[in-house]
């Protein structure tokens, strides 16, 4: 940006060197009233300015000046001198009138002496609006502004094609998927990229270290838990079972979160495939094992995806649909470049005014804690993880009608 400017500066003064050093005279040149009464003396008309010469021509009364021109005496005895004439034989009207009526004659002006045929009138019209200077200073200011243009252009191009590259990197960076980001462009441009990968990294290394710790968490719980397990084995059998579904769910949930965990950072790999083929077998799947799920098959749909996150995917989809609404039914559709695939259930819907926290982990669409009907709160979460790790977007939205809730999910198509 530094360097466009200076070269900006540089182009603009370069032109003024020019209009000034090479380019016409800014205005016509006065004219000196020796001239101008030579002219009354004589009756020719002598050569003016380039482009704007002095006119002789008759009027019929004195009243022979321009709307834009001023009487001024004591220049008219002046040139009345130098004819020689009597100062009532002569008579001027003048646009630019000045102190000294000795001085040349600037503007147009319109100025007469008496013969037996009317007034001998010399006159010079005002300068056109666009003159030489104006439209030279015209011209050049259209060539600067389409150089600095050009230059804008390049200038603009430059800059705005690596962030587009960075920002295109930062949408598709994701914790299991770290982004190789673009280091091109101005030196600005680079340092922010440098940046970016720092903070890639560091992002990276966080997240490592928050599996870790989990991980160390849930190998230190389990001892514990196992010694509670024992303990619980003296209470009465009523007590019993009780602690020992506590346990066993205390158990899932760390299970879970630890899954989440490594969802959420990696993927197998990605391999063109049919995901309607995937949704159908999954169904099938299920259906077997006697859950309400039905498919509503659509084309064909192509995308770069992992077969087993796909299926944990729908599966968790189904899973809810099945949990909040009693059944799942399956549909998709593809065009522009992406495929979509609804999810439809039975129940009550979503409240559309909670559908972003509804993604978070540990958020339950019922508010009840029990993980029967609540489950653990990161089903969506790992549908939106696994989702975006496939370059994809996942809504809430409820059935027209009011027919139940809505999963729409959009995947990019293979190319």
């Amino acid at each position: 940006m530094m360097l466009f400017a200076i070269t900006s500066a540089a182009v603009v003064m370069l032109v003024q060197f020019a209009i000034v050093f090479r380019g016409p005279p800014p205005g016509f040149s006065p004219v000196p009233i020796a001239r101008i009464a030579e002219a009354l003396r004589t009756g020719r008309a002598p050569t003016g300015n380039p482009g704007h010469p002095i006119q002789l021509r008759y009027a019929a009364d004195e009243y022979f000046g321009r709307r834009e021109e001023r009487p001024s005496p004591a220049r008219d005895r002046s040139i009345a001198a130098l004819i020689p004439l009597p100062a009532d034989q002569v008579r001027g009207y003048y646009e630019w009138p000045v102190r000294d009526p000795d001085q040349d004659v600037h503007g147009s002006f319109s100025i007469g002496r008496r013969t037996d045929k009317g007034w001998l009138v010399v006159s010079i019209s005002r300068a056109p609006a666009l003159g030489r200077w104006r439209l030279a200073i015209l011209q050049w200011m259209l060539i600067t502004l389409f150089i600095l243009s050009l230059l804008a252009w390049v200038a603009a191009r430059r800059i705005s094609r690596p962030i587009r590259s960075l920002a295109e990197a930062a949408k598709r960076a994701r914790l299991g998927a770290p982004e190789a980001i673009p280091l091109h462009g101005p030196r600005e441009i680079r340092d922010l990229g440098h940046a970016m990968e720092a903070m890639q990294t560091r992002i990276l290394h966080q997240a490592e270290n928050r599996t870790v710790m989990l991980a160390a968490m849930a190998h230190d719980l389990g001892t514990p838990l196992s010694r509670l397990a024992f303990w619980v084995e003296q209470l009465p059998d009523a007590a019993r079972d009780r602690a020992n579904a506590d346990i066993e769910e205390m158990r899932g949930m760390l299970a879970a979160t630890l899954r989440f965990n490594r969802d959420d950072r990696a993927h197998g790999e990605m391999v063109r495939l049919d995901l309607g083929s995937v949704v159908e077998s999954l169904a099938d799947d299920l259906s077997a094992a006697g859950q309400n799920v039905t498919v509503d098959p659509g084309p064909r749909m192509v995308v770069m995806g992992d077969a087993q996150a796909l299926r944990r995917l729908f599966g968790n989809l189904v899973e809810n649909a099945i949990r909040y609404g009693q059944a799942a039914e399956i549909s998709w559709t593809v065009g522009q470049g992406y495929g979509e695939i609804l999810v439809d259930d039975h129940g009550a819907g979503f409240d559309l005014a909670r559908a972003d926290q509804l993604f978070a982990p540990f958020v339950r669409g019922e508010s009840s804690r029990n993980r029967a009907t609540g489950g653990t709160g990161l089903g969506l979460a790992i549908v939106r993880s696994i989702t975006e790790l496939h370059g994809g977007e996942v809504t809430l939205a409820n059935r027209p009608g009011g027919a139940g809730g809505r999963v729409r999910v959009r995947m990019p198509l293979a190319t």
